[in-house]
């Protein structure tokens, strides 16, 4: 089942030449979020170890007169993804709206974790969006403000099979959300979390969606249809305008109402 309805995007004025970073933003809801951000006008930086599929998007969008920046990275590598959005910073000025969208919600039974794998699910789930916040909150205080936001899973609220670190590593954004929230609100910073519920990207409709997935979503879901990446990035871009001023330290969920 898909929407019949289309999405219509709302026009963000003040997003217009606003600096934005991007993590994961190569496919799926990644995707989305550059897509939607440039559209805006926004100046758009983003990473991904996808490197063709980020280099086509940025190129694409570039060739259409918006302005966006790509550069393969591997997020885990946290000296090198720090350098990455600091070159951007200093290419462009503050970052006013960060997005912590990159994950890897690959299955793994708790009987066969390792920790060298269980560190690696937690860099790329969490560790990385700690650090990004720490790079860009010097330039983000000094101008005045601006908006950051991680992204959970509704994984660990339903208690998701074959997903212990991974909804581990989520649960946690919760927390560390909410703690930068009361550190830099007196910065007129906001920091929110967005919460998907089961996205239709392509690599669930490749991997996991299948007869009887498709029997849950409708059993659990309040609200028919499914829920796709665009309905992320819409809720993303009113979390990064100045829409949402008094918006801090919440979750916003989307999942149909599954949860």
């Amino acid at each position: 089942m898909t929407n019949s309805i289309p999405l219509s995007k709302v026009k963000y004025y003040c997003l217009e030449g606003r600096n934005v970073f991007i993590s994961g933003g190569a496919t799926g809801i990644g995707k989305s979020l550059v897509e939607d951000f440039a559209k805006q006008g926004s100046v758009v930086g983003f990473v991904d170890i996808a490197t063709k599929e980020g280099q086509a998007l940025a190129d694409d969008l570039n060739e259409r007169g918006h302005q966006v920046e790509f550069t393969q990275c591997d997020i885990t590598k946290t000296q090198n993804y720090q350098a990455v959005i600091q070159d951007f910073i200093d290419r462009n000025g503050p970052c006013k709206a960060l997005l912590n969208n990159a994950a890897n919600d690959t299955r793994h039974g708790w009987s066969d974790v390792t920790p060298e794998q269980f560190n690696n699910i937690i860099s790329v789930n969490l560790k990385h969006s700690f650090f990004a916040i720490q790079t860009v909150l010097p330039g983000m205080i000094d101008s005045g403000g601006g908006s950051i936001i991680n992204f959970g899973s509704s994984s660990w609220y339903v208690g998701s099979q074959n997903l212990p670190v991974y909804g581990t590593s989520k649960a946690g954004v919760h927390g560390m959300t909410r703690c930068f929230a009361t550190d830099l609100g007196k910065h007129d910073i906001r920091v929110n979390t967005i919460v998907p519920g089961w996205i239709m990207t392509q690599r669930q409709l490749d991997l996991w969606v299948d007869e009887k997935a498709e029997e849950t979503l409708d059993q659990n879901q309040r609200l028919a249809g499914r829920v796709l990446p665009e309905d992320v990035s819409a809720l993303s871009l009113f979390l990064a305008s100045d829409q949402s001023r008094m918006c801090s330290a919440q979750n916003f969920i989307v999942d149909a109402g599954w949860i």
